[in-house]
């Protein structure tokens, strides 16, 4: 099994009706709830993407991986995702208004991505998760929306919860947008980075280094 790889693009190159196909009963129940189409086809993009990336990585083909969520709150379709064939390799996944990404790696793995608005800081989402460290360092939405994907991925990992965000000091990890993929260490984990031309931030998490393939 193979490092980390994690794979991105957007909404409109990666769905297709042969990846659709692959869906489970309960991903495609969970698709068809969404009010808007383009959410739809988002959700759809990314489950397809994660299988495509799993498969890279364990070296099997698509139709052979079934992906399942279950949430002791929520039920099937939602909680972490895993491959009931290979559960121990580790899957995530992540789409924002056209562009979807997916993640997949042996242990721990997390990857998110996140439209960054214009304007002036979000001062309500900087209250909800900066560390009392980060809050100076944060002077527009592109910072802003860095440290949120990041802690994101970590609790797409399962390191962090929402109440635990403002605890998490990641202040020493550059702020500004890369201009190409950037690959960073923070506390013995490895992160990929990079921001897309259209202004999606894009964080993965893992625990070895990682792939953008």
């Amino acid at each position: 099994m193979r490092d980390s790889l994690v794979m991105a693009g957007p909404t409109d190159e990666i769905i297709s009706p042969a990846g659709t196909a692959l869906l489970t009963e309960v991903e495609r129940e969970r698709a068809a709830r969404f009010a808007r189409e383009s959410d739809r086809r988002d959700f759809i993009a990314a489950h397809i993407l994660v299988r495509r990336c799993a498969a890279k990585v364990a070296g099997v083909p698509e139709d052979r991986l079934t992906l399942l969520q279950v949430c002791e709150y929520h039920g099937p379709g939602h909680g972490r995702p895993y491959l009931a064939e290979i559960p121990r390799l580790g899957v995530s996944l992540s789409h924002s208004r056209g562009y979807v990404c997916a993640a997949a790696g042996p242990g721990r793995i997390g990857v998110d991505a996140e439209n960054v608005p214009p304007g002036p800081v979000d001062e309500s989402l900087a209250a909800q998760f900066l560390a009392p460290a980060e809050r100076p360092l944060v002077h527009d939405n592109e910072a802003l929306i860095r440290l949120w994907v990041r802690k994101e991925a970590l609790i797409k990992r399962g390191e962090l919860t929402m109440d635990s965000l403002r605890g998490t000091d990641l202040s020493a990890l550059p702020l500004d947008a890369p201009p190409h993929p950037r690959a960073l260490r923070w506390e013995g984990r490895h992160l990929l980075e990079w921001r897309t031309g259209s202004g999606v931030a894009v964080c993965a998490v893992a625990d070895h280094p990682i792939t953008l393939g």
